[in-house]
């Protein structure tokens, strides 16, 4: 089979490599997914820029935790029932080297999640690490029903899920964005009030969103933990929550005493490392809001698996809203 891999760690153009290598057989409790479109998260990128330090972890690493095609293959302990079904997947390069950026991926049977009828297999490829993010974020503190949440960069892969996911269960949703045309974005995912931070104070900031919710905010999903934490703190109510997946500075200052005073819970949330059952419960999610009135993404541009070290590069560079996936088989597996 084709597939894309890195044996080193730098920039796109020098380490990725497309060739041919065996197709992997699913174990007892896999599936053998024919992969459509593998989705380039920020996440894998960083991997293969080694942005933490962590180095190589494996000799070899097919990039891309998500993607979506058909199951073709199941282990002795997954019923063949499931030949066939076409599936978006999570987790296929998480503790693991070989990811979706190949004809076929192997996979636990349960990262294998039912693709909603009548939703585009690019679509599924894009909803595993930033929907799973995002739903955690939404509900680690609890049930959001009827409360003000605050999406922090709202546009974002992870804000837009936040956002329809926010809504969907009956939550106020405010969401941040830099540019008029991220409120657009955020906008088309389900934010009722938007608010483009670009060129305003932090007084202006907090004074737009009680505007939008004046009795503060109940619940913030924060992708700039170091530069907002201070707003944040000011926007919250008493016993308010946020749940944070990224920083700039890996060793922010926080307002120590003003969010003790507040009681303010704060949850730091690592994907990969989320409970085997809140990600299914994530996944359940996911596919209910599609099949209900979350439109999902915006998928800006598409790449062959020959031009991956071209994705590579447009998510480093990070000037486009909608998402960039990775092509392998979509006219094919579409018939």
């Amino acid at each position: 089979m084709k597939a894309a891999w890195y044996e080193r760690q730098g920039p796109p153009s020098e380490v990725l490599v497309v060739g041919e290598m065996t197709t992997p057989e699913p174990g007892p409790r896999d599936v053998r997914i024919r992969v459509a479109a593998s989705g380039v998260n920020p996440g894998d990128v960083k991997k293969r820029q080694d942005t933490f330090g962590v180095g190589m972890p494996y000799p070899r690493v097919i990039p891309h935790s998500d993607g979506a095609g058909v199951i073709e293959g199941v282990g002795d302990r997954v019923s063949s029932s499931r030949i066939g079904e076409r599936v978006w997947c999570f987790g296929a390069q998480s503790y693991r080297p070989f990811g979706t950026a190949a004809e076929y991926v192997v996979v636990p049977d349960y990262q294998a999640i039912p693709l909603p009828d009548g939703i585009a297999f690019e679509q599924g490829a894009c909803l595993g690490i930033p929907g799973i993010t995002a739903h955690r974020a939404v509900h680690v503190a609890g049930s959001v029903h009827g409360q003000a949440v605050l999406v922090q960069g709202g546009a974002g892969a992870v804000g837009q899920c936040a956002v329809g996911l926010a809504r969907h269960a009956g939550a106020l949703v405010i969401a941040t964005v830099r540019s008029e045309r991220d409120a657009a974005t955020a906008q088309r995912a389900g934010a009722h009030h938007v608010i483009v931070t670009g060129g305003l104070l932090a007084d202006e900031i907090v004074g737009r969103v009680f505007a939008s919710s004046p009795d503060g905010i109940d619940h913030i999903v924060e992708v700039a933990f170091h530069p907002n934490i201070s707003v944040d703190e000011r926007l919250l109510k008493q016993g308010g929550t946020i749940a944070t997946y990224a920083t700039g500075d890996p060793t922010p200052e926080i307002p120590f005493w003003p969010l003790v005073f507040k009681n303010v819970r704060l949850f730091f949330l690592g994907s990969d490392d989320f409970p085997t059952a809140d990600k299914i419960a994530a996944a359940s999610a996911l596919n209910e809001a599609l099949e209900c009135d979350w439109p999902g993404f915006d998928v800006e541009t598409r790449f062959s698996l020959e031009s991956i070290a071209k994705a590579h590069e447009v998510v480093e560079e990070r000037k486009l809203s909608g998402r960039v996936v990775v092509g392998l088989q979509f006219e094919e597996l579409a018939e």
